[in-house]
């Protein structure tokens, strides 16, 4: 999927770790992301965390798309620094999935995250 996705990969995210129901991705903060009080934007934490859930989401195989996202910010992050996104549950009913997505600076968690994801029956193999 990364290699499919250009918008992260022009935000420099890359796969830490990935297996069926959970994934893992980090990325660096650079300076042209920050807002104008010189913090990252909240689109920031936000798009890496939309990233681990949309990737993680995908991992059983069938496409799935978002129908429902939110994001709580509790740390705010500046250029240089290393966060990462790890979904921490990823809870399957039928054709609807429930992702909670981590966002982390080291161990310190700077944002909550929140998905719903509605997986279709199209396969990734066709």
């Amino acid at each position: 999927m990364l290699s499919l996705d250009a918008y992260s990969q022009w935000l420099g995210i890359e796969i830490l770790e990935c297996e069926v129901g959970r994934c893992k991705v980090g990325m660096t903060v650079r300076p042209e992301m920050l807002n104008s009080m010189n913090k990252a934007h909240g689109g920031i934490s936000y798009s890496l965390a939309d990233t681990a859930f949309g990737f993680t989401a995908n991992t059983h195989g069938k496409y799935a798309v978002s129908i429902e996202t939110s994001i709580n910010h509790i740390s705010a992050l500046d250029a240089g620094d290393y966060i990462t996104a790890e979904a921490t549950l990823d809870e399957q009913r039928t054709k609807v999935g429930f992702n909670i997505v981590e966002v982390k600076r080291g161990e310190e968690l700077v944002a909550l995250f929140k998905g719903v994801v509605y997986r279709t029956t199209k396969d990734w193999t066709e």
